[in-house]
């Protein structure tokens, strides 16, 4: 996964990155791309570590920023999810939520529930991976998953697994990994495995 420095301009390298993302969903295989677009899920971490500081800004401040900027653009006819985890309790793997339904965006909506999100817990993203890719089985077309972390999995899952398992269980899942200030090689290759297992980009 994309490892960013403490220097570098860091919203806009994971803008790129997810934009990057954004392009290949758009580009993919026409046939199977219905006249309505892509549905996507975006599984934000809101884990305690999201308070950890990138320059002068949290990476909750980062992801927020990133997030409105790349609703600005969105295509009207791709549809949209939002997955977080780690923000109503500390120590609990069991700390996901749907905050959105994949549907058309309504980017004040959905901003006012990213700037309502306060980091607290634990990391279970593969979890929250599994359950984004499990809602979007039902949808027609492109499904993607585009994971937004800093750190490694802390709830004993194994992301490479299971993410094989969910492109087993669905082959036109294709989950994309951004990881930004991770330190922890494990956690980069978690990333990375889980892009790879499922013909994502990281």
């Amino acid at each position: 996964a994309q490892v960013l420095s403490m220097y570098r301009p860091v919203r806009r390298l994971i803008l790129s990155i997810v934009v990057m993302a954004l392009a290949a969903i758009a580009t993919g295989p026409v046939l199977a791309q219905p006249a309505d677009g892509a549905r996507v899920f975006l599984v934000l971490d809101a884990s305690g570590s999201m308070w950890g500081r990138v320059g002068n800004q949290t990476k909750i401040e980062v992801a927020r920023e990133t997030i409105r900027t790349l609703l600005k653009d969105w295509r009207p006819q791709d549809q949209l999810g939002l997955v977080t985890y780690g923000h109503r309790r500390k120590g609990d793997c069991g700390d996901i939520e749907v905050l959105q339904q994949v549907g058309p965006v309504d980017a004040t909506a959905l901003m006012a529930q990213v700037n309502g999100i306060v980091p607290k817990g634990m990391t279970p993203r593969t979890a929250s991976v599994k359950m984004a890719a499990e809602q979007l089985k039902a949808s027609e077309g492109i499904t993607s998953v585009i994971l937004v972390s800093d750190g490694v999995e802390t709830c004993n899952a194994d992301p490479c697994a299971v993410a094989a398992a969910l492109k087993k269980a669905d082959v036109r899942l294709v989950v994309h990994t951004v990881g930004f200030d991770v330190q922890d090689r494990q956690a980069v290759r978690q990333l990375e495995c889980m892009a790879a297992a499922t013909g994502g980009l990281a």
